[in-house]
């Protein structure tokens, strides 16, 4: 029975590791269905890439020179030009890093067609665990917001004279008690977005991930409260969400697309009554930790679904249209749509059905109908928190899913298992006995 069991397991594992998948190199990178725009994906960890696809599917640019990418939007005028965000962990000595390993976090502008890449702006920060920028916008030619995971901050910097012009300090509104660990990743500000038309012309939205909240920011006044999506853990809204997208009101909004990270989901909240209600949820059996999603002009919604690793296509009926693998995206990007979720309507003023499909997985390889691997493999995925289960496959190679966690942990649980039978036996046979500490007088 032991045999099986570890053959089993190296079978699972091994099978695996053979599916191919990898973007370390632009040679790896799968090519994509044809689509009628470019689409650039980012990725930020196991290998940080940034790869634009032509209509075609083939891909026309390729650079993982910096460690991890973030998010990447379209230069109004030029689509085939792109800013981004990037970080790179510095492992000597440099401003304002005494003690290294550092980070130098930056936004870049690249011309796709040319491969010609230029610095707009840089920092280095003087640690690397959560010492990154994962988002820029751009307000005019010369400022530019910039969410700071960091120091907890939004922040507008003139990129010409690198002055900081205006600063929201996360900790000026909520207390350090909540949210993740402090200093260490508190608020960790995942996203900033410029509002440039209705209601709320002029002000910012931010993410907050580990307070679970999307807050409207006026850069006169300060944290807008009675707009904040989310609370405090209260997870039935969201989950450490990432990449909030404002819908303005001549699009259906004010509406908010959101990637419900941790409840491995992508929703949409419309404002009314002075409140914020869901009007749309989609997920399906694979998709895991979704970090990116943008309402497309055509009503369709680009998702990047980082440990699914795929970013795809949702049709208004919830069917995928358009898929290609990636081992962790971070954000995708449809250029000549403009920014984000620029041009896309709300869920409401669109007429979308949600879906929320779960088919239970299971996978190809079952023995008279039984797959035993990857029935302990959905077990352990609906033990686990999800939060823990997600850090897993960060941590992990890409391959690594439910049923090669299941394996490695039957095959670790029968060797312990095995050790320590091998071992009372052994004692046994020198003439040491155990015996339970609580017996019955007589015994």
């Amino acid at each position: 029975m032991l045999l099986v069991i570890i053959l089993l397991s190296a079978a699972a594992v091994a099978s695996a590791s053979t599916n191919g998948l990898s973007t370390a190199s632009e040679e790896d990178v799968p090519e994509a269905p044809a689509t009628e725009n470019h689409t650039v994906v980012t990725e930020s960890g196991r290998a940080g890439t940034i790869t634009a696809y032509a209509p075609d599917g083939e891909v026309m640019y390729y650079n993982n020179t910096r460690t991890k990418y973030f998010d990447v939007d379209p230069v109004e005028g030029d689509p085939l030009t792109v800013e981004y965000a990037a970080t790179d962990t510095i492992h000597s000595e440099g401003p304002t890093c005494s003690d290294p390993p550092c980070a130098l976090n930056v936004i870049e502008r690249a011309d796709l067609e040319t491969g010609e890449v230029e610095v707009i702006y840089k920092r280095y920060d003087y640690k690397e665990t959560a010492g990154e920028w994962h988002d820029s916008t751009r307000l005019n030619e010369t400022h530019i917001a910039i969410a700071d995971i960091v120091a907890d901050q939004v922040f507008v910097v003139n990129t010409e004279t690198e002055v900081v012009e205006w600063l929201w300090d996360a900790q000026s509104d909520f207390p350090v008690e909540e949210g993740g660990p402090y200093p260490e990743d508190w608020a960790h500000i995942n996203d900033v977005e410029f509002i440039e038309e209705g209601e709320h012309e002029g002000r910012i939205v931010a993410s907050l991930r580990n307070q679970d909240q999307v807050v409207f920011l006026d850069p006169g006044e300060g944290l807008v409260e009675d707009w904040t999506l989310g609370e405090e853990d209260d997870y039935d809204i969201q989950y450490e969400q990432h990449n909030p997208d404002y819908i303005p009101e001549s699009q259906g909004g004010p509406a908010i697309v959101v990637a419900d990270s941790e409840n491995g989901r992508v929703q949409e909240f419309q404002r009314e009554d002075g409140e914020w209600n869901r009007t749309w949820q989609w997920a399906d059996d694979r998709i895991q930790w979704p970090r990116d999603a943008d309402r497309l002009p055509n009503g369709n919604t680009l998702i990047a679904d980082s440990h699914g690793n795929r970013v795809m296509e949702v049709n208004e009926s919830g069917d995928i249209v358009w898929q290609v693998e990636s081992t962790l995206p971070y954000e995708a990007e449809r250029l000549e749509t403009g920014p984000e979720s620029e041009g896309g309507e709300s869920a409401a003023e669109l007429g979308l059905e949600s879906r929320t499909d779960d088919d239970g997985g299971g996978g190809d390889d079952s023995v008279f109908g039984f797959n035993p691997l990857g029935w302990a493999g959905d077990l352990l995925e609906s033990i686990l928190p999800h939060r823990v289960y997600n850090g897993l496959l960060f941590a992990t190679p890409v391959w690594m899913g439910a049923t090669e966690f299941a394996a490695v942990a039957i095959a670790l649980l029968t060797g312990l298992t095995w050790i320590g039978l091998e071992t009372r036996w052994k004692l046994r046979d020198v003439g040491v006995r155990f015996r339970l500490p609580v017996y019955r007088q007589g015994d």
